[in-house]
């Protein structure tokens, strides 16, 4: 299947004291409506704020010591923390980028030293200046998600939750290229093959659940979005992730803009707890009643901290959220 539990045993040695140990806590908000133990893994405590920084660590840290320098394409999280990772080594980073990510992320990655590139309006256009840097001058690619490396680092996440709760019955997982659905799905099930994993994304411009309907890699159109972290395509010529997150994945779920709203808005005003709409879609998944009913503990990621505060501040205070031809109407949260 292209990564093992002994792959993602490995990179929890590599990663260990740099991006692992994590908090996992109990919701008593989302418990109460839930009816069962709802846990959070806050990989918002990560230092770059999000769980990129697994898997970039150890693609990075498992590269020879003479290579010029690495290169990837981002939606911002996985950019910020391969400018990280880099950075811990003295070593160039070069970060490609869509006009559709908020500035918030791209100043984020220029503060930690990274160079960016600005390039399309998508993904895929992301991704083929990748291509081009890595080819032109010489870098090593870091892939965002389809990378054994990449997944393998993203998985211990769901070694170090099934430590802390064997009892889980069900992970709901934000899905979006799958780097980080497939790596948790590998782990989970090598360490409780009963574990039901769902991936949850948002309704407009999802990949992996267009193309898994279709049964092979498609593209799909990129929309603006309260959860950003999740666009993208998967790659017409994916190698892992797509047959990973078909096979491994118990379901996939859809949830709208109008729903993640409600979600961040939760979890800021009852937890407490900033988070970007694609951290959050999990929460929406069960809030809207979409997600199945447990008869156990249910855990879901919290990946990323790096919403554009100024959109952030105006959703949970109530107001309207424009998304390019959408507008997301104010509401206020009710307990």
């Amino acid at each position: 299947m292209g990564v093992t539990l002994a792959d993602i045993l490995a990179a929890r040695r590599r990663i260990r004291g740099i991006a692992d140990a994590t908090p996992f806590v109990r919701s008593p908000f989302m418990s109460a409506k839930l009816g069962q133990d709802f846990l959070l893994k806050l990989e918002i405590a990560q230092p770059t704020g999000a769980f990129k920084l697994r898997g970039a660590v150890n693609a990075v840290l498992g590269l020879p010591g003479d290579v010029p320098g690495v290169v990837c394409c981002s939606t911002g999280n996985h950019g910020r923390a391969v400018a990280h990772a880099a950075a811990q080594r003295g070593m160039r980073a070069v970060v490609c980028l869509s006009h559709l990510v908020p500035k918030a992320k791209v100043d984020g990655i220029s503060a930690l030293g990274a160079e960016v590139r600005v390039a399309g309006t998508s993904q895929d256009e992301a991704m083929a200046e990748s291509l081009r840097l890595r080819d032109a001058e010489g870098l090593v690619e870091i892939p965002p998600f389809d990378d054994a490396r990449v997944i393998a680092g993203q998985g211990t996440v769901a070694l170090e939750m099934l430590e802390a709760r064997p009892d889980l019955e069900m992970l709901l997982v934000p899905l979006s290229g799958g780097g980080l659905a497939a790596g948790v799905a590998v782990a989970a099930r090598a360490v409780n093959p009963g574990i039901r994993v769902v991936g949850i994304t948002m309704e407009r411009g999802a990949a992996m659940h267009a193309s898994i309907r279709a049964g092979h890699p498609v593209e799909v159109p990129e929309f603006p979005s309260l959860a950003d972290s999740l666009g993208g395509g998967i790659g017409l010529h994916n190698r892992l992730t797509f047959a990973l997150c078909r096979d491994l994945l118990d379901d996939i779920l859809l949830v709208t803009e109008e729903e993640i709203r409600d979600a961040m808005q939760a979890l800021y005003l009852e937890d407490r707890i900033v988070a970007e709409g694609a951290a959050v879609v999990g929460l929406a998944a069960v809030l809207a009643g979409k997600a199945p009913r447990p008869k156990g503990p249910v855990g879901t990621i919290v990946t990323g901290r790096n919403p554009d505060m100024a959109v952030f501040t105006r959703l949970v205070a109530g107001g309207d959220v424009t998304l390019g031809d959408l507008t997301v109407k104010g509401k206020t949260h009710a307990a």
